[in-house]
């Protein structure tokens, strides 16, 4: 019990007598309350960077998300035939002869960038990129952008694909 009192007695003065709480205890306690808030501060930033992390990591897996696919299909016998080629549906898909369309295409009457395919508020869109011969649907030429349904023949030069909606 002397001990105690020993103790209590070193962290406390006298004034006036009452007791104050001394300055090595006044110091330790603003250096804990410091060291908790820069704790805390620190916490905030490493969950704000997680949250944002996990919304890019999401986003990145929804645009890489398939949402059906494109068949190639030639005409036979005025009917619809596939090839075996199809390609993923992205919510943006590109077409065209330059090696970096998402569909390049070998069609000599495809333009560099001639068509793009694009997922928007929750509707599939068709737009032609002003290609020099033009985009079908469903063998119509568009102009702008279109909407498209699940089965649709969309026509870029001689090549044509079927649109496959999951």
């Amino acid at each position: 019990m002397m001990m105690m009192l020993k103790m209590a007695q070193a962290f406390f003065l006298p004034i006036n007598g009452a007791f104050a709480v001394s300055i090595e205890l006044l110091q330790f306690g603003l250096r804990v309350a410091s060291a908790g808030l820069l704790l805390a501060i620190l916490g905030l930033i490493l969950y704000t960077i997680w949250r944002e992390h996990q919304t890019t990591v999401q986003r990145i897996q929804a645009s890489r998300r398939s949402y059906g696919q494109l068949v190639a299909i030639v005409e036979v016998d005025e009917q619809y035939m596939t090839t075996g080629e199809s390609h993923p549906l992205l919510p943006l898909t590109t077409f065209g002869r330059s090696p970096t369309n998402t569909i390049p295409l070998t069609d000599t009457f495809a333009s560099g960038e001639h068509a793009r395919i694009y997922l928007k508020d929750g509707q599939w869109w068709l737009e032609d990129s002003n290609s020099r011969n033009g985009t079908t649907l469903n063998e119509l030429p568009i102009k702008g952008q279109i909407i498209m349904t699940d089965g649709d023949i969309i026509g870029i030069g001689e090549t044509r694909f079927r649109l496959e909606l999951e």
